[in-house]
């Protein structure tokens, strides 16, 4: 089972950078492959940013929530 490893500010920045992507490209302001590949980076922020869980925090033993329970 996947234990939540980050806090609150992680996923609320994850969200708002995914937001900042996802308006950047249908503004055209960024297109082309860098537009389709921020796509996708704000898709898995938005996702890794719902489930509280990041995947490369976890081979590091990084966690950027604060309670002790979530880390054992």
């Amino acid at each position: 089972m996947m234990k939540k490893n980050m806090g609150t500010v992680d996923k609320t920045v994850r969200v708002l950078i995914a937001v900042v992507f996802i308006g950047l490209y249908f503004a055209n302001v960024i297109t082309g492959t860098v537009g389709i590949a921020l796509l996708m980076f704000a898709g898995v922020f938005i996702l890794t940013g719902f489930i509280s869980f990041c995947p490369l925090y976890y081979p590091f033993g990084f966690f950027s929530n604060k309670r002790m329970e979530d880390r054992t």
